[in-house]
């Protein structure tokens, strides 16, 4: 199998390589730079959602792949924490017929002062933590998870989450009606 992810972040790329080796598929994975079509610092699910799917299909359309993968981070909305914000990573796995599976990782919120520089400055979370933590290209290293939770879980282990649960229709095809006439595309 060949899959493309949207992305030449190595963090995306070995997330699903891991994800498929965990899954026992063989697969030759390689990162494909491609744009999302949303803003660099997505904010709420329907853009992160967006940028996934848009990154998934422009992969697979980029050469000769079987699956197109996206990811995007963004924040979402959520009423009853501190910052009013959570972090997710949503997974988009395309196939050659068009068929989309999605998944989410678990979500995580930021300290204040990180998200008051986003919405107030407009300023990508990547930015605001490399500033705040001195650490360079932290989204394509430990990530904000890594620092934030002090290596307890990186980012690589974070967007596993995601790539795996998109992946959940394609092992239980027969639960999920996937590959049959009744498969939602879109």
């Amino acid at each position: 199998m060949r899959v493309a992810v949207g992305s030449t972040n190595p963090v995306k790329i070995t997330a699903v390589r891991n994800t498929l080796k965990r899954l026992s598929i063989k697969a030759s994975v390689k990162g494909v730079e491609v744009s999302s079509d949303v803003p660099p610092q997505p904010i709420g699910q329907n853009s992160i959602i967006k940028g996934a799917i848009s990154r998934a299909r422009r992969a697979l359309r980029s050469r000769n792949f079987d699956l197109g993968v996206g990811i995007e981070a963004g924040l979402v909305k959520v009423a009853h924490v501190q910052s009013g914000f959570l972090d997710v990573e949503w997974c988009a796995i395309v196939d050659t017929r068009g068929a989309v599976t999605l998944g989410h990782s678990s979500g995580f919120e930021y300290p204040h002062v990180v998200i008051e520089a986003v919405m107030k400055e407009k300023e990508e979370i990547a930015k605001v933590m490399e500033r705040l933590t001195g650490i360079k290209n932290i989204g394509r290293r430990m990530g904000a998870i890594g620092y934030l939770s002090r290596g307890k879980l990186n980012r690589i282990k974070f967007t596993e989450q995601a790539v795996f649960m998109a992946m959940l229709p394609r092992i239980r095809k027969e639960l999920y009606g996937f590959g049959s006439r009744k498969t939602r595309q879109k």
